[in-house]
């Protein structure tokens, strides 16, 4: 079982927060499965940050980075994103500079421009009280760029401020999106650029193509494009869509206003959806692979070609951490990056 395509992966974790759980629990299965992955030969584990989701435990990304970093050796660590929006650029310079700091040339930073989260809790999250952050996404970005180089121009307010510890870099900067808003800013500043096709409802072909075809050397010298996917994979087909389901129903929940822990399959297999919770799981099943080691495989090296794809980032979000550390295992076999199970 390998692989034609030499094509490196890497894992988005949103660390379920389940249905007779805790966050100690889920937090240790985390750390758990940052040391499997980094055995396993995946190339990166990023965090995503969410708030007020109670089926989420990744609320402060920079903290798990922190904890895991040293039950690691190799594998890159990072946001999958800094919804930047939340925060001041020159605090997320301070913070990811301590990190690669501390565990240099292993840490990513990714940068969003949504909230993450809903829009009483955005407005939360910020000493402002005035507007959502999104339409000066890029002065922020320039800012938080102008922090980590210390190039702010000499007549910007902030440029006598130094991003302590000045002698760490700031990480390598990933711009993520879900449109093509991204892949644009992306490209003209010659950043990574990394597509949410895990949940978006837009096909990652235009916006990635666009990206490489507008990219302008700038922090990377070529063009380099991660496509994240919702992979779900087991030995058996019936075990891959039942481990499927629970995010099926916690995405069903949480778009009809009722979001909760992640739901074990059994709870998914017994709950009738409403016909507005249909409509959205008929949406999110088509952003899911689901499937045995091969038929997944295939899946991915599709889309890869299409996308023309320089990396793949799978988001395995389970209810059961064993079925998916499973997942990302065979996959990570069926691309011939671990022995013999």
């Amino acid at each position: 079982m390998r692989s034609t395509m030499a094509l490196p992966l890497s894992a988005l974790d949103l660390v379920p927060f389940c249905n007779g759980g805790s966050s100690a629990s889920a937090l240790r299965s985390a750390s758990e499965l940052a040391r499997q992955l980094d055995g396993w030969g995946y190339e990166r584990l990023w965090y995503a940050e969410h708030h007020n989701m109670p089926g989420v435990a990744t609320s402060a990304p920079e903290i798990l980075i922190a904890h895991v970093a040293p039950q690691t050796s190799r594998i890159r660590l990072g946001a999958g994103g800094v919804m930047l929006p939340n925060h001041a650029p020159l605090k997320v310079a301070e913070t990811y500079r301590l990190l690669s700091a501390l565990h240099p040339a292993r840490i990513d930073l990714g940068i969003g421009r949504a909230p993450g989260t809903d829009g009483l809790t955005a407005i939360a999250l910020r000493r402002s009280r005035g507007g959502n952050g999104v339409d000066d996404f890029p002065t922020q970005l320039a800012e938080l760029r102008g922090f980590g180089e210390r190039s702010l121009p000499a007549n910007h307010p902030f440029a006598s401020i130094v991003a302590i510890p000045d002698d760490a870099p700031l990480p390598p900067i990933w711009l993520l999106g879900s449109t093509d808003y991204s892949a644009r800013l992306a490209a003209r500043l010659g950043l990574g650029f990394a597509f949410a096709g895990h949940f978006s409802p837009e096909s990652p072909e235009w916006p990635m193509q666009l990206y490489r075809q507008e990219f302008q050397a700038g922090a990377l010298s070529a063009p380099h494009a991660i496509l994240a996917l919702g992979v779900f994979c087991a030995d058996t087909d019936a075990d891959a869509q039942r481990m499927a389901s629970s995010l099926l129903l916690s995405f069903a929940q949480l778009r009809s206003g009722k979001p909760g822990r992640m739901p074990s399959p059994e709870q998914a297999a017994q709950h009738h959806f409403t016909a507005e919770e249909a409509a959205a799981v008929s949406f999110f099943r088509r952003t899911q692979i689901v499937g045995t080691p091969n038929v997944v495989r295939e899946r991915i090296e599709a889309l890869a070609l299409a996308t023309a794809a320089d990396e793949i980032m799978l988001a395995t979000h389970t209810y059961s951490a064993e079925a998916r550390a499973r997942s990302y295992q065979l996959v990570a076999q069926s691309f011939g990056k671990t022995g013999d199970l």
